[in-house]
């Protein structure tokens, strides 16, 4: 007959031990399952994933029914992300979105869509509201910011709102405004 002492008296220390043999297995099966690595210097940066951003842009400028713009960005602009998507409701339109890894390493989002400025906000923002404005060349760019967040930066073309948000440094933002700014829309 074996001794099994009353809930009460458990404490702490059972509780280590009955986890810990828990945390040992999930640390094998990542192991073996290559999802994780020690190294004595921390954490390393991954692989970045890549997108052919010529050819992304130039079938979404295609397929959608507003112009596409294609920013010349200076090779250490990595692209590595695309989607299309569509916001429904009142304003909204098709949207087509490209990311890039900028030279500091911070992620740089591109929405182009014919949604209204308002339906793109609230899709993209959430909640926030405009906080501001920066003048890039002749473009004038809504800022949606606050604090803790990443900012978001809205400009109307005419038949296209472009949105740029991201975790990049003011300078990020300024080179990726200015090189949509310049750019020319991409042949149906």
């Amino acid at each position: 007959m074996s001794y099994q002492k009353p809930r009460i008296l458990n404490d702490w220390k059972d509780l280590l031990w009955s986890l810990l043999p828990l945390v040992l297995i999930c640390l094998v099966i990542a192991g073996v399952a290559s999802q994780c690595t020690f190294t004595a210097n921390g954490p390393t940066q991954g692989q970045i994933p890549h997108l052919d951003v010529d050819k992304a842009l130039a079938d979404d400028a295609k397929l959608m029914p507003f112009p596409i713009r294609k920013p010349a960005l200076a090779a250490d602009w990595k692209p590595n992300s695309g989607k299309r998507d569509t916001i429904t409701g009142a304003g909204g339109g098709e949207v087509s979105t490209v990311g890039y890894i900028t030279p500091q390493g911070s992620y740089m989002q591109l929405t182009q869509t014919n949604a209204t400025e308002e339906a793109l906000a609230k899709q993209v923002t959430g909640t926030r509201y405009a906080t501001g404005a920066e003048q890039i060349g002749d473009r004038k760019w809504v800022v949606y910011a606050e604090p803790g967040t990443e900012s978001a930066w809205i400009t109307d073309f005419g038949d296209v709102r472009v949105l740029i948000k991201g975790a990049g440094n003011p300078n990020a933002f300024k080179t990726l405004a200015t090189a949509v700014g310049s750019a020319q829309p991409l042949p149906r």
